[in-house]
């Protein structure tokens, strides 16, 4: 999976006032008059979303950077950062789909090629593509958790992979946690997005 760390648009105050009305420290200074960061991220989503029509790229932006500006981290240190979710349905059972993260075979044909996989609990998958992960939790036909572990995108980051079976299709959601910067956030949505394509292709046509 080849991951370009580019944001999407540039993160600078020009083009957050063209896009938002305000630069960013004056989002900031905003978000001070109305109650600061203890008032929660969610609160903070709903007001910029919902009272200020701020599109969802730049709201979760200025919500991420509200935080880092105010030196807010999570236990291990690190501010808590952007998530993002890429879902996939494809017409194949839970089973099948899991199957195709279960193999280096499998996952040659559609993450990325040279897989070295051992698909264990506190195994651990990488490829030439650079992409790395340590495997922490295998739930059969319904989940698995991984660290992710590329040294040049989003290291030490957790993904889970979930399972949800719905009549003949079964969505396939990636969630990627903890991504500390704006590139690595778009960059990772893009290319788990266009991973998933690449599986559902794999496996709708090979059931064709």
């Amino acid at each position: 999976m080849k991951i370009s760390l580019r944001a999407d648009y540039p993160l600078d105050d020009a083009t957050a006032k063209a896009a938002t009305g305000r630069t960013l420290s004056e989002w900031y200074a905003l978000l001070d008059a109305s109650g600061g960061p203890e008032q929660g991220r969610r609160a903070i989503g709903s007001l910029l979303h919902d009272s200020h029509h701020v599109a969802p790229w730049w709201a979760a932006t200025i919500n991420v950077g509200y935080e880092a500006a105010h030196g807010r981290c999570e236990k291990d240190g690190r501010p808590k950062g952007y998530m993002i979710c890429s879902t996939k349905a494809i017409k194949a059972t839970a089973e099948t789909c899991f199957a195709a993260f279960a193999s280096a075979a499998a996952l040659d044909r559609w993450l990325g090629s040279g897989h070295t996989l051992s698909f264990v609990e506190g195994g651990s998958l990488d490829n030439a593509d650079g992409n790395r992960a340590r495997i922490r939790k295998i739930n059969p036909g319904k989940k698995i958790v991984m660290i992710w572990e590329q040294i040049d995108a989003a290291p030490d980051t957790p993904v889970e992979v979930a399972f949800q079976a719905s009549g003949a299709k079964t969505t396939v959601k990636v969630s990627h946690d903890r991504l500390q910067t704006r590139a690595e956030t778009d960059g990772l949505r893009a290319a788990w997005g266009e991973a998933l394509t690449r599986l559902k292709a794999s496996l709708e046509g090979a059931s064709s």
